[in-house]
């Protein structure tokens, strides 16, 4: 019996040795989806939805998608639907430090052929927001700027024959590629935070709100705005210090700064521009160029909507705030 206890006692103080000596097990965690990676998704997403394949090995189970503003099922419903090609204007927005992706581009979409995978039909300019988790899409969020329809397909092209003016997909796919400031490198002594950026990039909204030529206004003397593949402006700070956006818009809320790139200076945001005397809403995803805390350049798409509407990502309190949210 003795000789048992000491037994016991003896592989009792070896366990514990071993246990002491033996590396601390610690799960291996999936690096950070780098630039690349990111912008990988989005061309992944892209080919899906003109597939309409919503795959387990890209989608979470649990996946969330809204298209303007409104959650829908995901696949088979809005431009998954009607899509029919890719070529187009492409814009990336990696944000490494949260793990999503922002892009502005065009793809074609043929109603009048049920979305035939065969290029066909009309441009349309689209924006879209991704969340990575566990090397999955686990949000899902896309704007589509599409020509008016009217039943039956008539009014806007979109049917996929005819001659028809250019729409907003057509002037954002002529700008061919983002302009090459945005490709600019910022030296790493001279990059701003994610949230600075973010602030930086807010101040644009809080100057044109309710708008008196008399607020802050940070643009670089090269500073142009680009809105739905139209040049607005080619001076930033005049059109500003000047009086032709005075009293323009009523409230820009909902803003949702939703990726940066400290690497190149980016930041996009998604809002809501509201304008009461005309019960109008502007929906529109934005992005701007930022250098030393100096908007540079700023390209927008958007298109109207009805008004009050919500992003579908934000609570109603929110949604009708002016308030800074930085989406993570």
């Amino acid at each position: 019996m003795r000789t048992g206890l000491l037994a016991l006692a003896l592989l009792g103080v070896l366990s514990s040795a071993a246990l002491a000596q033996a590396p601390r097990q610690v799960p291996a965690k999936d690096p950070a989806c780098d630039r690349a990676c990111l912008e990988g998704y989005v061309d992944r997403y892209l080919v899906a939805m003109l597939e309409q394949d919503v795959s387990d090995e890209l989608f979470a189970r649990t996946v969330r998608f809204t298209e303007n503003g409104i959650e829908l099922p995901l696949g088979n419903e809005g431009l998954w639907w009607g899509m029919s090609g890719l070529d187009g204007y492409r814009f990336y927005v990696p944000d490494i430090e949260t793990q999503q992706i922002a892009f502005l581009g065009t793809v074609r979409e043929n109603i009048g052929n049920n979305g035939v995978n065969d290029g066909g039909g009309t441009t349309v300019a689209i924006s879209i927001r991704l969340k990575i988790r566990d090397g999955l899409i686990t949000e899902i969020e896309q704007l589509v700027s599409r020509p008016a329809v009217q039943l039956g397909g008539r009014g806007g092209g979109r049917g996929g024959g005819g001659a028809a003016a250019p729409t907003t997909g057509d002037r954002v796919a002529a700008m061919g590629t983002p302009h090459p400031i945005f490709f600019e490198v910022i030296p790493e002594n001279e990059r701003h935070t994610r949230e600075e950026l973010v602030e930086a990039g807010n101040h644009y909204f809080t100057a044109l709100a309710r708008h008196d030529s008399q607020g802050y206004y940070p643009f670089t003397e090269d500073c142009e705005r680009w809105e739905n593949g139209f040049l607005a402006t080619d001076d930033c700070l005049a059109n500003f210090t000047g009086t032709g956006l005075n009293g323009i818009v009523s409230r820009i809320r909902d803003r949702r700064f939703v990726a940066a790139d400290t690497e190149r200076g980016i930041v996009f945001a998604f809002a809501f521009f509201d304008h009461h005397r005309i019960n109008w809403t502007w929906q529109l995803a934005e992005l701007f160029k930022i250098e030393n805390g100096m908007i540079r350049r700023v390209e927008a798409i958007f298109h109207q909507a009805p008004f009050g509407i919500p992003s579908g990502w934000s609570t109603y309190e929110r949604s009708i705030s002016e308030e800074i949210q930085s989406v993570r």
